[in-house]
């Protein structure tokens, strides 16, 4: 038997996804903003809801009565949006006041 002088051949391996596009989708996901809602509820008063989103966000009384008819006649309002942490951070305080909200990430 002789030996045989030549290289073997490597066949190439399929990569479904490259690892830049994986990271790249990754870090855009991270990119979104996350949102907070608050939704309709039978327990509180419109004037209480508007004065909550004034005290908490900061909002002009005819922005607060904006988003506080939105809540009313649609049944869900976006009320802040930005990173995760200050979502959660909003809804917790939400939360306390009595308001029924979530969070989500935006699309």
């Amino acid at each position: 038997m002789g030996i045989v002088d030549e290289a073997p051949t490597l066949a190439a391996s399929p990569q479904a996804v490259p690892a830049e596009t994986e990271a790249r989708s990754t870090d855009e996901a991270q990119d979104v903003p996350w949102v907070t809602i608050v939704w309709d509820d039978p327990v509180n008063l419109m004037h209480y809801v508007t004065f909550i989103f004034q005290k908490l966000f900061g909002y002009s009384k005819a922005k607060a009565t904006e988003l506080m008819m939105q809540v009313h006649s649609e049944g869900k309002a976006v009320v802040s949006s930005g990173e995760r942490d200050k979502m959660e951070a909003d809804v917790r305080r939400l939360h306390a006041a009595g308001l029924w909200a979530t969070m989500q990430q935006d699309k």
